[in-house]
Order: C-alpha cells, then sequence, then structure tokens
C-alpha cells in the first residue's frame, strides 16, 4: 500500500518539482493549486500527509492549516514558505503554531523534504 501526499502550491513548477522528487522516493502524489482547490480534494481523497505553501491564492496555507488540524488532528502537515513579499520567518512560526508539525523555508534540498516526510509518516509495514 502506499503512502499519499498531497502538495498544495499555486507555483506549478514547484508543485511539479514536489511530485516528482515524492514519487521517486515511492509516495504517491496528488496535486492543488490552492488552499480552496487542495481542501476540496483533501475532502474527497484524503492523504496520508499534505505538504502546504504559505501564500496563495483563494485560501492561503494558514487557513488549510487550521481547517485540517480541527477537522484531522493527527495529520501530518508541513508548510512550506519562500515569499518575498511578506517576511517567511514571521509566518512560519504562525504555521506552526496553528498546527503545522514541520515548516520548511524554500529554497530546500529535496532530501530534507523527503527526511521531513519520513519521519512525519510511519514507515509501512512489510
Amino acid at each position: 500500500m502506499t503512502q499519499h501526499i498531497m502538495v498544495i502550491d499555486d507555483v506549478s513548477g514547484i508543485r511539479l518539482l514536489l511530485r516528482d522528487c515524492l514519487k521517486a522516493a515511492g509516495y504517491g502524489v496528488c496535486l492543488a493549486a490552492n488552499g480552496q482547490e487542495g481542501l476540496q480534494l483533501f475532502h474527497a481523497q484524503p492523504a496520508d500527509l499534505v505538504i502546504t505553501d504559505i501564500f496563495m491564492p483563494e485560501r492561503d496555507g494558514l487557513e488549510v492549516i487550521r481547517e485540517l488540524r480541527q477537522r484531522h488532528p493527527t495529520l501530518p502537515i508541513i508548510a512550506i514558505s519562500g515569499e518575498a513579499r511578506v517576511p517567511t520567518q514571521t509566518m512560519l512560526p504562525v504555521a506552526k503554531a496553528l498546527g503545522a508539525n514541520q515548516v520548511m523555508v524554500k529554497p530546500f534540498r529535496m532530501r530534507d523534504l523527503i527526511a521531513n516526510v519520513k519521519a512525519l509518516l510511519p514507515p509501512l509495514a512489510a
């Protein structure tokens, strides 16, 4: 059984890069282009872990984290951000306070992302 990860990011290049990296590591991946789409997709097809950007149109990552945490208290969530307009350093701690298990500043190394995913997801039984 494959573990499934949802990636929510409004930048298509980042979504595709994360998808390729996660698939290469053996995970199933579904993608959403904004927070509203991500929440709708999650409710239709829940994932084992969510990676969400913070700054997005149509519901930002903080709203996504808040709603997912309320409905799914044990769901692992990784918040990512590298937005230049608003200091990332101020928003990632807010994401953590709202319930993100892990926060990462873009750009990050893919091996660090995979390490965080593995730390948050229990290994599958063989």
